[in-house]
């Protein structure tokens, strides 16, 4: 389920895939993939990154409203922690693959890994680019829609999960958030798996 495939020439359309939050301590990791339309490009396209966040937000519309097909994958906390955060992402991978409206026929895939293509429902070759979110459009539309999604939707827990700043720091180990996981204790949006987490459970 790891392993980089060789690239094939493109047959039909391409899409891009990438995620967000493999870093945090509480959320989920989202992934997104993205089949941009050839006669419709959209100025701007680079890394989530390197992008401010309102600039984000304003091509993450563009991109839902230009592309010829778009989809959002989710893998939760529950699922890193039995699968692990590697597999848990591949999975959010191939549920946004399996969401597209339109089958692509070749994937491109921000990283070195790539989620299986197997069973998706659609033949298609996969491969790997390292770097590819500041470099293929497709992989940058898919890292914006990915961050402000998830963005988005730990913005969204802050309300049902008072008391985390989720809203502020989206769940990555900033310096509140590791004080306010201290103080408090784990929510069940927060990976039991991951080393400041599990270290609340541990014996003193």
């Amino acid at each position: 389920m790891i392993a980089v495939r060789t690239p094939a020439p493109p047959r039909g359309p391409v899409a891009g895939v990438d995620e967000a939050g493999r870093g945090p301590l509480a959320g989920p990791v989202v992934a997104a993939a993205v089949i941009l339309d050839p006669a419709r490009p959209i100025p701007g396209l680079r890394d989530s990154k390197a992008l401010a966040e309102p600039a984000r937000i304003r091509l993450a519309a563009e991109i839902r409203g230009q592309a010829l097909a778009w989809a959002i994958g989710w893998s939760d906390a529950g699922e890193i922690d039995v699968l692990d955060i590697l597999q848990a992402t591949l999975l959010a991978m191939r549920r946004a693959l399996q969401g597209l409206a339109l089958a692509p026929g070749h994937v491109r895939v921000d990283g070195n890994r790539c989620p299986s293509v197997a069973m998706l429902g659609f033949p298609c070759s996969v491969e790997a680019i390292v770097g590819g979110d500041a470099r293929i459009a497709e992989i940058s539309a898919a890292s914006i829609l990915a961050k402000t999604s998830r963005d988005a939707w730990m913005t969204r827990a802050a309300l049902i999960y008072p008391g985390y700043d989720f809203e502020r720091h989206k769940g990555y180990p900033t310096p509140d958030h590791l004080r306010l996981l201290a103080a408090r204790g784990p929510c069940s949006l927060h990976r039991q798996s991951f080393a400041p987490v599990r270290s609340l459970h541990a014996p003193s």
